[in-house]
């Protein structure tokens, strides 16, 4: 079984005239969109399942769209739950102990491969959280099963770096596609934080993947899990000016739950220990909550449907929208595993509602449509936490069908993005790789700058000389235009430091003089595992044109030499290369 999942490929021939073929990948983008939509629909209903058996709901009844729930099943089954998913990650972690990579970094960063089996575990975990009634969202377990599957099915092919991570994207294009019941926004959910960027090449093999992971997701889904707005919502031209106002203020909405999220991980990490504990704790805090309202368990597709939300009175929409916004933060903080897209779009609309209700109260002369500000804010929120203005601008599109309303949302999501990257720079996944020490903002392929470097740029042709070697000898040795550097070694063979040739060789130097008295660079030494930009930084900090390289600062062992000029070379060389890459794309 473990050939079959991980070492499985294709036929040589067969794998040939698939790479040879461009529309070999929309075929393939096809059946990974299809696959998606299985998956969206699978999940949706093992989530389904776990509430029909915990909760006692019947089959397709949301958690979420409950008008009230007992106190028995709020607080005992996701603090229960917790401790499950915790013993059951620590179990897994002694299994796989290296980290699961999700779709944006496995692009980013490993040019599209990632692990079907932890895929298959992310997803799990996902269903369970959401089943056990934390506030978490499902969309990461679509997108990442569904990528996982296009990942493998795409090196089972051997694809290219480049239709690799297209691939990647077309599984992720179908998940969002199929779960919230938006074409469009799959495609560009997909192009925007999956990809990277658009191209001619991947327009046709990430549309038709979200085109049939809705189709197959809605007509496997007796109740379809997507947004359902408002049918009528009147925008004037107030409202765009309005509308950018609460751009602003969802922006740093977005951002305080972002940051919440951190702390609250931060500090339940620092103080309880055990996995299992923590996400009980987390548990019994949601059950608290959803005493209060129901509509802050799970990930909210009941709440989502916008239509039976916007009667609610004033009163209700705040504690909803503190409240929620509190769940989803001790949820992921308390180690629940899921996402904020659903939980941001629900936030988003009652934020909208609220905020629309306000100016209404203080303008005499306006009426401003809260059923609009629903949509515009949901739009608005999405993009500050999610970072995909364009997948948000499609969402509120296809869920409205209101072109005037659509431009309104629009502005609202520009200003919103905006004002997140002037003042914060990330979005929730790109916040989270930032505290587990990575350095990228979105899925744009860097891994191949990680791929160089020092050990594979070095030079091996080390020439050495000791230390203690007397300047008269070294100039016997290395007369002028022999070499540029040399490295000088200790006795015990431990890098001493570089001796520039042409300084050894300055007439005021007396021949008396010893090596160890003129060396460079005692102090400044790259390693094998550097990458060409830390290498570029040591480089721009000693001013040095050459560096040697140890096998480690400790043991100074010399294994070769870098040139700051080789390094500039060969990341220029790499930079047009993939600038060929993408004209070829286009």
């Amino acid at each position: 079984m473990k050939n079959l999942l991980v070492e499985f490929e294709v036929p040589n021939r067969l794998r040939a005239f698939v790479r040879a073929r461009e529309s070999s990948l929309i075929v393939l983008g096809a059946a990974a969109g299809a696959i998606a939509g299985v998956v969206t629909a699978l999940m949706g209903y093992g989530v389904d399942l776990l509430h029909s058996l915990f909760f006692g709901l019947r089959f397709g009844e949301r958690l979420s769209a409950l008008p009230a729930i007992a106190p028995a099943p709020a607080l005992l089954v996701p603090a229960l739950g917790g401790i499950v998913l915790g013993i059951g990650s620590a179990v897994m972690a002694k299994r796989r102990p290296a980290r699961e990579v999700d779709p944006i970094e496995a692009n980013a960063l490993h040019g599209g491969r990632m692990s079907l089996v932890g895929s298959l575990v992310v997803a799990a975990q996902t269903v369970w959280s959401s089943g056990v009634g934390a506030s978490v969202g499902l969309e990461a377990g679509y997108t990442q099963l569904a990528s996982g599957i296009a990942s493998r099915i795409g090196r089972s092919f051997r694809l290219r770096r480049a239709d690799l991570r297209i691939l990647v994207g077309c599984g992720a294009a179908g998940g969002i596609a199929g779960a919230f019941g938006a074409p469009l926004a799959g495609a560009f959910y997909a192009f925007e934080l999956v990809i990277g960027n658009y191209s001619v090449t991947s327009l046709a093999p990430v549309a038709i993947a979200a085109l049939l992971g809705y189709l197959i997701s809605g007509a496997l889904l007796a109740d379809h899990v997507g947004v359902v707005g408002p049918q009528v919502a009147t925008v004037t031209n107030q409202d765009l000016v309005v509308a950018a106002m609460l751009g602003l203020v969802t922006a740093l909405l977005g951002i305080a739950i972002m940051r919440g999220v951190a702390l609250c991980e931060s500090a339940m990490t620092r103080f309880i220990k055990p996995a299992a504990v923590r996400a009980a704790l987390g548990g019994i805090g949601v059950g608290l909550l959803a005493l209060v309202t129901p509509q802050v368990m799970s990930s909210g597709h009941g709440a989502l449907h916008l239509s039976g939300m916007l009667d609610l009175p004033l009163r209700a929409v705040v504690i909803i929208l503190v409240l929620k916004a509190v769940a989803s933060i001790v949820s992921l903080g308390a180690g629940f595993r899921g996402g904020l897209f659903f939980s941001s779009l629900l936030l988003g609309a009652l934020c909208g509602q609220l905020f629309a209700t306000v100016v209404n109260m203080v303008s005499a002369s306006v009426y401003f449509d809260p059923n609009a500000y629903a949509v515009i804010g949901m739009g608005a929120l999405s993009a500050s936490v999610i970072g995909g203005p364009l997948t948000m601008i499609f969402i509120a599109l296809e869920t409205t069908g209101n072109l005037w309303l659509t431009a309104a949302v629009m502005v609202a999501v520009i200003v919103s993005a905006q004002v997140t990257r002037e003042l914060f720079g990330y979005s929730f996944a790109t916040w989270r790789f930032h505290l587990r020490g990575e350095t990228i903002r979105s899925a744009a392929d860097v891994g191949w700058i990680r791929d160089l470097t020092v050990g594979r740029m070095m030079r091996h042709d080390v020439r050495t000389i000791p230390a203690e070697t007397s300047v008269a000898a070294f100039r016997k040795t290395f007369p002028p235009g022999s070499t540029g550097q040399v490295v000088a070694a200790h006795s015990d063979g431990h890098y001493a430091g570089l001796v520039i040739v042409a300084e050894a060789h300055a007439a005021e130097l007396p021949d008396t003089a010893f090596i160890f008295q003129i060396l460079r660079h005692v102090e400044e030494m790259l390693t094998p595992s550097m990458t060409l930009q830390e290498a570029v930084a040591v480089f721009d900090h000693t001013e040095a044109e050459v560096l040697a390289v140890v096998d480690a600062p400790a043991s100074r062992r010399v294994l070769g030499l870098l040139s700051e000029s080789h390094v500039l070379r060969r990341y220029a060389a790499e930079l047009e290369l993939r600038r060929r890459e993408l004209v070829g794309e286009a």
